[in-house]
């Protein structure tokens, strides 16, 4: 008999670091580092770097949900960016690196809603992540899939250039 699954997707900035995050999180079964969110067909990574196809840098997170719930994802999620940053992420700057939930239906939705108005009220921080219906999901190119396994060191050069590491200790652990 086939496991139960189900989907989430986030943009965390830049989504090397975004897939790390969750491939760590027991009850997650796999991840997928792609663009969502734009009206371009077959987006790709010049294209979507570039800003020109008003997609984000996004994660698709299979989970199995008997070990894991998607308001646990979110922690994960909200653990893993700066939610009060409109421009971008860290380094990273531009629409495409934004941070948004995109929800598949009514119950992530809402879910979701009231993840972001607790970590407004928890960090007393206006919070730019966006919420937004999700719309063609398309996969990174092969290289930019488990990055930060198969290119530890230039991924651990990048995660803690960017900032990311000292901004996300800055944030989360005065929480």
């Amino acid at each position: 008999m086939a496991k139960e699954t189900n989907i989430a997707y986030f943009a965390g900035g830049c989504f090397w670091c975004t897939e790390a995050a969750f491939d760590y999180q027991a009850g997650v079964l796999e991840t997928i580092s792609g663009y969502l969110g734009g009206e371009a067909k077959n987006a790709n990574y010049q294209a979507v770097a570039a800003g020109n196809t008003n997609h984000f840098e996004a994660l698709k997170v299979v989970y199995d949900p008997k070990q894991v719930n998607y308001q646990e994802l979110l922690e994960v999620y909200w653990q893993s960016i700066d939610p009060s940053d409109a421009g971008g992420q860290f380094a990273d700057r531009g629409s495409q690196y934004q941070t948004a939930i995109f929800y598949l239906d009514e119950a992530q939705k809402q879910i979701a809603i009231a993840s972001k108005e607790a970590v407004a009220k928890r960090l007393k921080i206006e919070v730019a992540t966006q919420i937004l219906p999700f719309n063609n999901f398309y996969p990174a190119e092969a290289y930019h899939q488990d990055y930060h396994q198969k290119n530890k060191l230039h991924y651990n050069l990048y995660k803690h250039g960017s900032g990311r590491v000292k901004k996300l200790k800055e944030i989360w652990q005065a929480d």
